[in-house]
């Protein structure tokens, strides 16, 4: 019984880390407050910015250029561990081809993660959302 507790269990993290691991991948940000994430059609790359003044969140999807595409950000904040995150601000683009939206800059505090939809504007279905780690 402990064997297949066990099993299931490392099953589960396989599969949770091969979710996440577009997410942790697309988290770098150059000194031009562009992402710099993978060329995957339709999967956005999520990045933020922290300064003394607040936080920027950053969003970006690579898309055919005839495909109107739609791409929206959001920085979400918690009060305490634990509690329901909630959207302090949010930004949507759409557009044909690539895109690109980015947040105003909000002053947060407690934990906080950001997170980005994108893919077809027409097709729900087909649209995917990417999320940081809580920071």
């Amino acid at each position: 019984m402990r064997t297949r507790i066990a099993a299931v269990a490392m099953v589960a993290a396989g599969i949770t880390g091969l979710v996440a691991a577009p997410a942790v991948a697309a988290t770098a940000t150059s000194g031009t407050d562009t992402a710099v994430c993978a060329t995957v059609l339709n999967q956005p790359c999520v990045s933020h910015q922290i300064d003394g003044q607040g936080i920027v969140g950053i969003a970006q999807v690579s898309a055919d250029p005839g495909q109107l595409t739609m791409v929206r950000v959001e920085i979400r904040s918690q009060a305490a561990w634990g509690s329901p995150w909630e959207t302090v601000t949010s930004a949507t683009t759409v557009q044909f081809g690539s895109a690109k939206a980015t947040t105003a800059r909000v002053a947060v505090s407690g934990p906080r993660m950001i997170c980005a939809t994108a893919g077809p504007a027409m097709d729900v279905s087909k649209q995917t959302t990417t999320c940081t780690n809580p920071f």
